[in-house]
């Protein structure tokens, strides 16, 4: 067999229904569409939702609470968890991400001060607590807010 030989198997193929071609075509006249009402007029479509003029789902439904379009996306993380470095370190989301602490980068992270650390590190970070703060600068780290 050559490649010039293939071919679909019989019935694979089916023809496109060309409309509006006369009545010799069999979908001349009115196009498939009957005759009269909504759908045999042109832009006669019917919106997705519309239950004939019944009062629809989505609004006999009830709407509750409130959904933040602004909201930022901020992964916590305690100064107990930064033990994970070593001395000296320059943490920061992509090093968290490396160690397994967060899962995704999101819009940065806040240091919490759950723990204790005794090693000094340069955090880099979208937010800090005042005691995580206090704790990374009494261990001789620094705290640098991106």
């Amino acid at each position: 067999m050559k490649l010039n030989e293939l071919r679909p198997p019989a019935g694979a193929k089916k023809r496109r229904k060309r409309v509006g071609r006369g009545n010799g075509s069999g979908h001349g006249g009115t196009s498939c569409k009957g005759s009269k009402g909504q759908n045999a007029r042109s832009g006669g479509k019917i919106k997705p939702g519309f239950e004939g003029g019944q009062m629809p789902l989505t609004r006999r439904l009830p709407k509750r609470g409130f959904r933040n379009r602004f909201r930022k996306d901020i992964m916590a993380v305690n100064v107990s968890q930064l033990r994970a470095f070593p001395e000296g370190a320059v943490v920061d989301a992509d090093a968290l991400i490396e160690r397994r602490i967060i899962k995704r980068q999101g819009d940065g992270f806040k240091l919490l001060g759950k723990g204790e650390i005794t090693v000094p590190l340069t955090v880099k970070a979208a937010g800090v607590s005042k005691a995580a703060r206090e704790k990374i600068e009494a261990s001789g780290g620094t705290v640098e807010v991106v």
